[in-house]
């Protein structure tokens, strides 16, 4: 851990507590955009943790978990450093969208460029300033516009770190997922950092037992790193998955699933229909593979192709 953090032009020493704003742009009307960056040093030396939410702007789960560990002063590390961003994602944030104002996905945008798109220079400014000094992090994010995540850690299991990592947060589930080009997990991994990403519930809605269990998983990864003196036991074990697969509709009309988040399916089950309005026609949709459903289209409204059910196993 460096003697001193330097952020935004803000030296951060040991010991201290600092809310630092990084101005990116500003909207047409010419007020500034920035982005609150909370830093909390402790006197001795350690590893430094980033959690992160909002990068897509109408993900709220995260910033409402990380909102309630600084209001409840859980992020003071006995050792190391906690850097907490509740909202990367500004524009998003302001517009219920996932993207900011040019359409792009800030998520698709590292490493970024200074002379990029709005999303390219928010996931630039990010790498330069922040990037540097973590040594793990947790991603927080939430399912599609009415598509619910179960509560579960991501992150590519063949790193022995990672395992370790999610071991310790102890989602219900981990999934084994591979990097996506263009992401802040991927371009972290370049740099020999560690990313979780956690996802929970749905866009634009609250997750009450998700936030709950997000903090949990969070202060046992804390407790992990040296960072808090003790931590929640799990509520459930957690199962590992290393595989995943998407039931898609393969008609439109009105969706009705038969299973809930979280419970498993065998192969070949009927586990949701989809009908006309009219009542004259009715296809069921059978599991294509025995797992647990790890996400959930809650929309009635859907055409084909879209996806219905994440079944994980």
């Amino acid at each position: 851990m460096p003697e001193t953090i330097k952020i935004n032009g803000v030296s951060i020493d040991r010991g201290e507590k600092v809310l630092t704003r990084l101005v990116i742009s500003k909207l047409p009307s010419g007020t500034v955009i920035d982005i609150p960056v909370y830093v909390f040093r402790s006197v001795h030396d350690g590893p430094v943790l980033l959690l992160m939410a909002g990068m897509h702007g109408d993900e709220v789960n995260g910033t409402e978990i990380i909102r309630r560990m600084i209001t409840k002063k859980m992020l003071y590390p006995l050792k190391g450093t906690i850097i907490a961003v509740p909202i990367l994602n500004i524009y998003g944030f302001l517009n219920f969208s996932r993207d900011v104002p040019d359409g792009k996905d800030v998520n698709r945008s590292f490493p970024g460029n200074k002379e990029g798109s709005l999303a390219s220079r928010v996931a630039h400014r990010f790498m330069k300033e922040v990037m540097p000094y973590i040594d793990y992090g947790v991603d927080f994010h939430t399912g599609g516009s009415s598509r619910g995540n179960y509560p579960q850690i991501r992150c590519v299991l063949a790193e022995p770190k990672n395992q370790e990592l999610a071991d310790a947060f102890a989602a219900p589930f981990t999934l084994n997922a591979s990097y996506r080009q263009g992401s802040l997990r991927k371009e972290a991994a370049k740099l020999g950092k560690h990313i979780l990403v956690y996802e929970t519930g749905e866009s634009l809605r609250f997750d009450e037992r998700g936030i709950k269990l997000g903090i949990e998983g969070t202060c046992r990864l804390m407790h992990h790193l040296g960072m808090a003196t003790s931590a929640p036991v799990p509520s459930e074990p957690t199962t590992i998955c290393m595989k995943d697969i998407w039931l898609r509709a393969k008609n439109a009309g009105l969706f009705r699933s038969l299973v809930q988040e979280g419970g498993y399916v065998k192969k070949g089950q009927v586990v949701g229909t989809i009908t006309d309005p009219y009542g004259e026609m009715e296809v069921r949709l059978n599991a294509p593979a025995a797992g647990y459903v790890v996400g959930l289209n809650n929309m009635p409204v859907v055409n084909q192709g879209d996806a219905l059910m994440h079944i994980a196993f």
